[in-house]
């Protein structure tokens, strides 16, 4: 073989491996779930109010039965994200309304309500609650979880048997939940990786795959942005 022709070759092989690459990046970028803005228009000083809710099956997608968050747009949809921006230096007033069935923890700790050092105290149903002994009752479905902001949210569990209970998002409230409050404050700048600390990944190796790794549905990133 010549060697223009092994040139010619080698050229049309770097080209096939480019081609699969952007291909690829393509197909990650067009799956990425949305983000919703909370920084855009945001008056400073004023607190920002964020209700999100977790459900035990989405109902839709990919994943129809996976395990996800959701979260209220400023319009009032429900939108199935897990990529907020938020602004800088804000007390964030979160409202988790939890929507799934529970277990014990494998971890105690993550009983442990933790707000960050300028983080409001949690109540759990309108009650003000410190920890939740996963041991009693329906246990903790979920976690939100921010380690770099040392917040840590559990999120105990309804009965699985209710007859109202959701299969499918977005729940409303009049179907089984409970509704956890809290708030902290965002820094003034940075991306943090959130995600939940119960193993959740049904069919997955002890429970960490699949939505437990997944953008969308059981972590994601809280951006902080200029208003």
């Amino acid at each position: 073989m010549s060697r223009n022709a092994r040139i010619s070759i080698a050229g049309a092989l770097f080209a096939v491996a480019v081609g699969l690459v952007v291909m690829t990046v393509m197909a990650f970028l067009r799956s990425s779930p949305p983000t919703v803005n909370f920084a855009s228009g945001h008056q400073a000083g004023k607190p920002l109010d964020l209700t999100v809710q977790t459900v035990g099956s989405i109902g839709y997608g990919e994943h129809p039965t996976w395990v996800s968050y959701l979260i209220k747009a400023p319009d009032g949809r429900w939108v199935h994200t897990t990529l907020w921006d938020v602004p800088p230096n804000t007390r964030l007033n979160v409202t988790i309304l939890q929507f799934d069935s529970g277990s014990p923890l494998r971890n105690p700790f993550l009983g442990l309500y933790m707000t960050g050092p300028k983080g409001s105290p949690a109540t759990l149903n309108g009650k003000p609650i410190q920890v939740v002994d996963a041991t009693q009752g329906n246990g903790v479905g979920h976690t939100f979880s921010i380690p770099a902001l040392n917040v840590n949210v559990p999120l105990p569990g309804v009965d699985g048997n209710a007859k109202n209970f959701c299969n499918a998002a977005p729940c409303q409230t009049n179907e089984a939940h409970n509704t956890v409050q809290f708030s902290f404050v965002t820094p003034g700048s940075g991306s943090f990786r959130w995600q939940c600390f119960v193993p959740c990944g049904l069919a997955y190796l002890f429970g960490n795959g699949g939505p437990m790794q997944t953008i969308g549905y059981m972590d994601g990133f809280l951006t902080v942005v200029p208003a």
